[in-house]
C-alpha cells in the first residue's frame, strides 16, 4: 500500500531542496513523477525554489478552492507512463479537506505522496494543512536545521527589516519586506519577550 508522507521542519531546514532531490531519484530510474504546490506560494510562481538555487516548474497548481483529487487526476492522464508518486511542496497552506485527499491518491489510487512544509507560523501556531498531515499522515519526519546559536530550530521567526514581529496575518510569503529566521525555543522566547503566542 502506498502511503502520505509528511516531511516538516523549519524554515531553511532544506524542505523544498528535498523534494527536488526525491523528484530526481524517481526520474533517474525512469519513473514519472507529478510536482505540486499550492498558489499561495507565490515565491516562483510556478516553480519549487530551493535555496541552493535549484528550481522546476510544477505540473500542478493547487488553488484553496481545488480538490486535490481532481487536479491529480488531470495531470497524470497528459502522459502514457503511471505516476509513480505525488511531490507536494508548500503543504502547510493546503486545506484540510485537501490533505484528505492527499491520503484518499495514496491509498486508493496507490500513489505514495511526499507532502513537504513547515509545521507552524510565526506565532508558533500550526497551519491547517501540517495540523492535518500531522494527524493522518502515515509517516512523519522532522527534517533539521539550526538556530544561530547552534541549537536545533523549532520555530520560524518573522521580521520586518531588522526587528522581529510577533502579530499579523498567518501567511506573508519572503520578499522585500518580510523575511523569516528559523530560532530554537531559548532565541525565539529571548525575541518574543517570553511570549509564544
Amino acid at each position: 500500500m502506498a502511503k502520505l508522507y509528511f516531511r516538516y521542519g523549519a524554515m531553511n531546514s532544506g524542505k523544498s531542496t528535498g523534494l527536488l532531490q526525491a523528484a530526481f531519484n524517481y526520474e533517474e530510474r525512469g519513473q514519472r513523477v507529478l510536482l505540486a504546490k499550492p498558489a499561495t506560494d507565490t515565491k516562483g510562481e510556478r516553480d519549487v525554489v530551493s535555496r541552493l538555487g535549484v528550481t522546476r516548474e510544477v505540473d500542478v497548481l493547487i488553488g484553496a478552492g481545488d480538490s486535490v483529487e481532481a487536479l491529480f487526476e488531470e495531470a497524470a492522464a497528459t502522459a502514457p507512463e503511471p505516476v509513480a508518486c505525488l511531490l507536494v511542496d508548500e503543504a502547510q497552506f493546503l486545506q484540510p479537506l485537501q490533505v484528505d485527499e492527499l491520503l484518499r491518491l495514496a491509498v486508493e489510487h496507490g500513489v505514495p505522496v511526499l507532502a513537504y512544509g513547515i509545521r507552524t507560523d510565526f506565532r508558533t501556531h500550526a497551519f491547517p494543512g501540517s495540523r492535518r498531515l500531522l494527524e493522518i499522515a502515515h509517516s512523519l519526519e522532522e527534517l533539521k536545521t539550526i538556530c544561530r546559536c547552534g541549537r536545533k530550530a523549532l520555530f520560524n521567526g518573522r521580521r520586518i527589516g531588522d526587528t522581529f514581529v510577533f502579530d499579523g496575518d498567518q501567511v506573508a510569503i519572503d520578499g522585500v519586506e518580510v523575511h523569516y529566521e528559523s530560532l530554537c525555543a531559548a532565541c525565539y522566547l529571548q525575541e518574543s519577550g517570553g511570549r509564544l503566542a
